[in-house]
């Protein structure tokens, strides 16, 4: 009677099986979706030129490690790594910082990206980030959700700065940064970071976002990115209008928190109007000179003037279409370019990246 009941109880029926052998399948199909289909996408997307290291005398070297070495712009937690441990994808992670002393990078997050990106025309209607977020196994609430997707990436780069272990600081402040340099003097190993944002597009048309922007962390705005939004146009969009109302707004708001406008990306229209009523410093965060490289990605020569002239910065970008080039010798060009037209002291380092370009 024992075997009766025993056998009848633990009985398994073939649709069962079955059921449990697909739900296997697409466990196995998840992961793998999740683990591999991201790190394919980033070295596709991301790549390295590959060119030869050009030889660095000792001289170079003793100065270069003397220096206080930041960058204005990385799109490092686009990719989804761990940026607390070193990897040989992409272009930057806290152990990259260290060996190639870089003290301060401004983390770019990228909420949104239109499919066939370029730099002449494109609109809103598409966007390759919702593919890469599915993909990556972000949380759902930031598949469709622009905003969500900027907070979710600044709680990243926030829970990378509370592990002691990483030597890492978030900049919120002039305070935050005084103490960092001060801290950095005795110990090199030291890196930081300020967060930013690219693209106001990401506001998703409301003032109040800005403020939760702001509270988690972010200190720099981008006013467009490769398409126009609600605050105004876009050097790569469709009509490449102005500052509209809400982007007036936003300028002020922004100005009000003490959050750096940066207007890399942004229309030649759009530039004039901001600098037409900005009461504070602007940055452009990676930009090249388009006495040097003359494409709609990049500054003509009165516009470099102009914003130098807010006490502003301008960081040269390190790819292609800012520099016209490859190698550290078109970077130089476009640095030498530009501090001879502004002065050196509006003169910084954009790389872009991690930007994939």
């Amino acid at each position: 009677m024992a075997r009766s009941v025993l056998s009848s109880t633990t009985k398994i029926s073939k649709p069962t099986v079955i059921g449990v052998f697909f739900l296997l399948v697409l466990l196995v199909i998840a992961w793998s979706i999740h683990r591999i289909v991201p790190v394919w996408v980033e070295q596709q997307r991301n790549t390295l030129t590959g060119s030869t290291p050009q030889p660095v005398s000792d001289r170079a070297r003793r100065l270069h490690q003397e220096l206080l070495i930041a960058d204005l712009h990385g799109d490092s937690l686009l990719w989804g790594r761990d940026l607390g441990e070193a990897s040989n994808r992409g272009h930057l992670d806290l152990s990259r910082m260290r060996r190639g002393n870089l003290a301060i990078e401004v983390f770019s997050i990228v909420s949104k990206t239109p499919h066939g990106l370029n730099i002449h025309r494109n609109t809103a209607d598409s966007d390759d980030i919702t593919r890469l977020s599915i993909v990556q196994g972000l949380p759902p609430r930031t598949w469709f959700n622009l905003s969500a997707r900027v907070a979710y990436h600044a709680k990243r780069l926030q829970r990378l700065a509370a592990n002691p272990a990483h030597r890492f600081r978030l900049l919120t402040s002039r305070v935050d940064v005084s103490e960092f340099l001060q801290q950095r003097k005795k110990d090199p190993s030291l890196t930081a970071g300020l967060l930013s944002v690219e693209g106001a597009h990401a506001l998703e048309g409301r003032i109040e976002v800005l403020d939760e922007f702001f509270n988690a962390g972010i200190r720099m705005v981008g006013l467009a990115h490769f398409f126009d939004n609600a605050v105004g146009g876009s050097a790569h969009g469709v009509k490449k209008g102005g500052l509209t109302a809400f982007g007036r707004r936003v300028i002020k708001r922004m100005e009000q928190r003490g959050m750096f406008v940066d207007l890399a990306h942004s229309s030649d229209k759009l530039i004039d109007d901001v600098l037409a009523m900005a009461q504070r410093p602007v940055v452009v965060s990676h930009t090249g000179a388009r006495g040097v490289c003359n494409n709609p990605r990049n500054l003509t020569d009165d516009q470099l003037r102009r914003i130098a002239a807010t006490g502003g910065l301008i960081g040269i970008g390190f790819w292609p279409q800012a520099t016209c080039g490859k190698g550290v010798a078109a970077i130089v060009r476009s640095l030498r370019y530009v501090s001879k037209l502004v002065g050196i002291n509006h003169v910084a380092l954009g790389s872009d990246f991690d930007g994939a370009v």
